[in-house]
């Protein structure tokens, strides 16, 4: 999905819950919630939710839950790199919808640009995700979006977004 995927946790996310959070690309987690892949406790192992969480956290962590069926709290969670932010229950909406407005102010062209760049590298070693950076960087330099950004930035002013991919001298 070219869209950045915003996750509003306020409860538990347990089995494909916690599963759907591993996917999401933010989660904004209450104080209260829970996260847990409970599927032993009931003789199913959560192998499909486990791929996901497995990607997200450390390992020691993943198994930990899938093989005891622990449930973690929201700031281990946010320590182990489940969830991006923790607030307080009564918060989690409005901080969902801000993050969701800081990212809109952005190019979307760009962002989902940045986001199929970011999850692409990760399955390749560091040399060759460096390369395939070069040639993202590259293509992204030539956006009419990347040249409004930076000429924003140089003039001092908000840049005023086409959101689309538009090349520079592309007519």
């Amino acid at each position: 999905m070219q869209l950045p995927v915003i996750a509003e946790v306020n409860g538990i996310a347990s089995a494909a819950g916690c599963q759907l959070v591993s996917t999401c690309d933010v989660v904004i987690a209450s104080e209260e919630s829970h996260f847990s892949v409970p599927g032993l406790k009931v003789g199913l192992f959560c192998s499909t939710p486990g791929i996901p969480l497995g990607r997200s956290i450390n390992d020691k962590l993943a198994m930990d839950m899938l093989l005891t069926a622990r449930s973690i709290k929201a700031n281990e969670a946010l320590r182990a790199g489940l969830v991006s932010r923790v607030v307080p229950s009564e918060q989690v909406k409005f901080e969902a919808l801000k993050v969701a407005e800081e990212i809109c102010k952005m190019s979307r062209s760009v962002t989902a640009l940045g986001k199929a760049f970011y999850y692409a590298q990760k399955e390749m070693k560091l040399a060759d995700a460096y390369r395939f950076g070069e040639k993202v960087m590259t293509e992204n330099l030539k956006l009419k979006d990347c040249q409004e950004g930076i000429d924003a930035f140089i003039e001092k002013r908000p840049a005023t977004w086409t959101h689309s991919d538009d090349r520079v001298g592309q007519e």
